[in-house]
C-alpha cells in the first residue's frame, strides 16, 4: 500500500484542509502515515502570514527527503499560490498547486502518474491566477473525537496594507447554512465534542455562487447551529469586530452550544495606525464590542490578535496600543512583530521600525498578555464548571482540558476522561499557568 504524510504550517483553517486532503487521498487506496515513517508521498501544507515562509517551507522539503530520499513532495497552501516558481525551484520539490487547484491533488497527482522532473529542473507547477480560486471547498479536521476545525468561509474583500491573504486564497465565498449543518449533523453521528468554526473573514460567511450574492449571513449560521443537538460545544475561532454584530454576541450569551468564548483581531490600539493598516473599525468599536460581551458573559474570555512595529508606528503609538489593551478586560494577546510582505501596501508607508523595538516592543505585549492570562484564570478560582478533556498530554505527563470560557486545566492522567466532559471545581494557577482543578463527583458527564 502506497503511503501519504502531511504537514501543516498555520493556522486552523490549513489544519482543516490537510485532513480533507487527506482524506482525498484514503479514497484512493493510500496510506496516511506520520512525517517522519518516509512515506511515498508528502504534501506540505503553507502558509504566508508567518515569518521566514521561504526558510520553513525549505526546511521542512529536507526533512522529508532525509526520511525518504525517494519520496515525491508537493506544496500546496497560501505561500505555493503567491511565490509558486520560487518554490518549484527548491531541490527536492515536485509538484507546486494554487489555490484553485490544491482540492484537485490527488487527482491531478494521479493524472501526472507522480512523475518527478528531470536532475535539476524545477517542480512542475499547477497554479492558476488567484481569480480562478472561485469555488468554496468546505473542510474539516479529523482524526481528534474531542475537537474538530470546521472550514465554513474562504477568501477576504477585505484590502489591509499588510495583509497578502487576499492574494492567496482570492475572494470571500461560503458554503451555505443548510450544507454546513448537514455536515455538522455528520460529524456529530462520530462521536467529534466540539467544533470550532474557522474561516479567512469568518463574520463574512454568506457569500455564495458564482456571482457571490450574499444569501445568508454569519447570523443565520450561529442560530442554525445552535439548534442542533449532538454536539455539545461550538466555538467561533475568531470574527472581525466590525462583523461581530450585537445580535451574533446575544446569540452567544443565550446559546448552551456555543462557548463564551471570542477572539477578536484589533492589531493596534492607535486609531492612527489602524488607518494605516486599512481596518475597518476604530478602537471605540472593539471597545464597545468587549464592553457588550463583558455585559452579558462577564465570565467570557476574549482574545486579541495585536501587530507592533508597524510602519509609521512612534512609541507614543505603541504606548496608546499598551495602555489600551491594559485597560480592556481581555483575557490574552496574541502579538506579532510586523513582518514586510512582498505586494502589499505597507512596505512602501514610512516610518519603518527597527527589528530591535519591533522585538522589544513584542516582548512587553507578550508579558501583559501573561498577566491578563494569569489574572482572568485567577478570577475564577472556586468556580464550578465542566472541563472538555483532550487526547493530548501534557508535557508534565497529564491531561489537559478546557472550560467553556477557554481556561486550560491539568489534571491527573486517567483514560477515561480523554474526550470526555466533566464537572470540577477549579482550584488554584499553578507554576505552569494552568488552572488545578479537583472533583465533584466521580460521573463523567454525559449528554
Amino acid at each position: 500500500m502506497r503511503t501519504v504524510a502531511f504537514y501543516t504550517l498555520g493556522c486552523k483553517l490549513n489544519f482543516s484542509e490537510t485532513s480533507a486532503l487527506g482524506r482525498q487521498f484514503e479514497e484512493r487506496g493510500f496510506q496516511k502515515v506520520a512525517f517522519e515513517q518516509g512515506a511515498d508521498i508528502y504534501v506540505i501544507n503553507t502558509c504566508s502570514v508567518t515569518d521566514h515562509a521561504d526558510r520553513k517551507c525549505r526546511k521542512v522539503v529536507q526533512q522529508a527527503l532525509k526520511h525518504n530520499p525517494a519520496a515525491y513532495v508537493t506544496i500546496v497552501g497560501c505561500y505555493a499560490q503567491l511565490k509558486p516558481q520560487e518554490i518549484a525551484e527548491i531541490p527536492g520539490v515536485h509538484a507546486v498547486l494554487g489555490a484553485a487547484e490544491k482540492f484537485r491533488l490527488a487527482e491531478i497527482l494521479d493524472e501526472t502518474a507522480y512523475r518527478k522532473p528531470a536532475a535539476g529542473q524545477p517542480g512542475q507547477v499547477f497554479a492558476s491566477p488567484i481569480s480562478e480560486a472561485t469555488e468554496f471547498h468546505a473542510a474539516h479536521s479529523f482524526g481528534d473525537r474531542t475537537r474538530t476545525f470546521l472550514k465554513v468561509q474562504d477568501g477576504c474583500d477585505y484590502s489591509c496594507s499588510f495583509c497578502t491573504i487576499p492574494l492567496a486564497r482570492g475572494h470571500s465565498r461560503s458554503g451555505s447554512v443548510p450544507s454546513v449543518v448537514e455536515r455538522v449533523q455528520q460529524l456529530a453521528g462520530t462521536g467529534v465534542k466540539e467544533i470550532v468554526l474557522t474561516g479567512v473573514n469568518l463574520g463574512d460567511f454568506g457569500l455564495q455562487g458564482a456571482d457571490r450574492q450574499r444569501l445568508e449571513t454569519f447570523t443565520d449560521l450561529v442560530k442554525a447551529l445552535d439548534e442542533i443537538e449532538g454536539i455539545q460545544r461550538f466555538r467561533i475561532s475568531s470574527c472581525e469586530p466590525n462583523l461581530l454584530t450585537d445580535e451574533i454576541i446575544r446569540t452567544v450569551a443565550r446559546s448552551q452550544r456555543f462557548m463564551p468564548h471570542f477572539h477578536i483581531p484589533l492589531q493596534s490600539g492607535s486609531n492612527k495606525i489602524l488607518g494605516l493598516m486599512r481596518r475597518r473599525y476604530r478602537r471605540e468599536l472593539y471597545q464597545e464590542r468587549v464592553a457588550l460581551i463583558k455585559q452579558v458573559m462577564p465570565h467570557a474570555s476574549i482574545g486579541v490578535d495585536v501587530i507592533v512595529g508597524f510602519p509609521g508606528e512612534t512609541e507614543a503609538d505603541f504606548l496608546d496600543t499598551y495602555q489600551f489593551l491594559n485597560e480592556l478586560p481581555v483575557s490574552y494577546l496574541h502579538v506579532f512583530p510586523y513582518s514586510e510582505r512582498e505586494n502589499t501596501l505597507a512596505p512602501t508607508l514610512p516610518g519603518r521600525v527597527q527589528d530591535r523595538v519591533r522585538h522589544e516592543r513584542t516582548t512587553q505585549l507578550r508579558g501583559l498578555s501573561e498577566k491578563k492570562k494569569r489574572f482572568f484564570y485567577e478570577q475564577h478560582v472556586g468556580l464550578e464548571t465542566e472541563v472538555l478533556f483532550e487526547d493530548d498530554l501534557g508535557p508534565d505527563g497529564r491531561i489537559e482540558g478546557f472550560t467553556p470560557n477557554y481556561i486550560r486545566v491539568a489534571a491527573k492522567y486517567d483514560p477515561l476522561l480523554v474526550g470526555e466532559l466533566k464537572k470540577l471545581r477549579l482550584t488554584a494557577v499553578n507554576s505552569a499557568g494552568l488552572m488545578e482543578a479537583e472533583e465533584l463527583g466521580f460521573e463523567v458527564l454525559a449528554h
